[in-house]
């Protein structure tokens, strides 16, 4: 018997975001609020005033930096 579940037994709560919805950002501009969620961080005032600094030092390469 295998330990890994077929797709269609994954419970409903499994919230994982697809593959194919993943993107770094590369293809368009990176806000503040992409980059504060990159980091597992809550959208908090203080979060994208950390974010709005550093895209202003790194541009879109910070985003880079976070995710392969």
């Amino acid at each position: 018997m295998s330990t890994s579940e077929p797709e269609t037994s994954r419970s409903s709560d499994d919230l994982r975001t697809p593959d194919s919805l993943l993107h770094t950002g590369s293809g368009g501009q990176v806000s503040p609020e992409d980059l504060v969620l990159a980091t597992g961080r809550d959208l908090t005032p203080s979060n994208l005033e950390w974010a709005q600094r550093k895209l202003a030092a790194e541009g879109p390469a910070a985003m880079e930096k976070l995710l392969p």
